[in-house]
């Protein structure tokens, strides 16, 4: 009975800890736009690992790890040069913080360091809800398989402050390495913390 009980409990956690699209499910087919156009879909990069990442560069919480530290910016260029397809996606909607037109979205993309393969503009939301992204940043990591590996946030602490960054444990970080040395992702479903994506 006890057995049983303790089950249910775990069961109960996992599905209050899970998003939509859960850590070992396929990832959702999506295309959007970049800031100059182009259209991108995932399944443009098979074969490829893959990390999403939500933004929105009025965030406090993102600032933190763009114009406060260039730790973004230093993630996305050291696991591009590893062959890992960095897509940052923009899910604020027209009238709401974080929304910019492409070309002023552009501008400050570039003027925060943001070095990913794509910039994605998202501004109705579609691929924001297809992963049931919440806040920003909010990352996920998708295998060369196309299967979600992990989902969560960008390091362990829970703040706004830059300085706190090399004390993290530096989560995504971890789990890029794992897929990427085809190891098991440790603490692969996790909270992540930053401003609700203004949908």
């Amino acid at each position: 009975m006890k057995h049983i009980i303790t089950s249910a409990l775990a069961a109960a956690f996992a599905l209050t800890c899970a998003h939509a699209k859960e850590v070992g499910q396929p990832a959702p087919e999506f295309t959007g736009k970049t800031l100059t156009g182009e259209e991108v879909s995932l399944s443009d990069f098979e074969g490829k690992v893959v990390v999403l990442e939500w933004v929105n560069f009025d965030c406090p919480f993102v600032r933190k790890h763009y114009s406060a530290s260039g730790n973004m910016g230093n993630l996305q260029e050291k696991y591009t040069e590893k062959g890992v397809v960095w897509l940052t996606i923009c899910s604020s909607a027209e009238g709401e913080q974080g929304y910019f037109k492409p070309s002023a979205q552009a501008e400050r993309a570039e003027k925060e360091g943001n070095k990913a393969t794509h910039f994605i503009y998202d501004s109705d939301g579609t691929i924001g809800r297809a992963f049931d992204a919440r806040v920003t940043p909010h990352m996920f990591v998708i295998c060369k398989e196309g299967v979600v590996r992990y989902n969560g946030a960008i390091d362990s602490i829970r703040s706004g402050n830059a300085d706190d960054i090399e004390k993290a444990e530096p989560l995504l970080a971890n789990a890029i390495d794992a897929v990427l040395a085809g190891e098991e992702v440790q603490n692969a479903t996790n909270q992540p913390y930053g401003c609700g994506v203004k949908y």
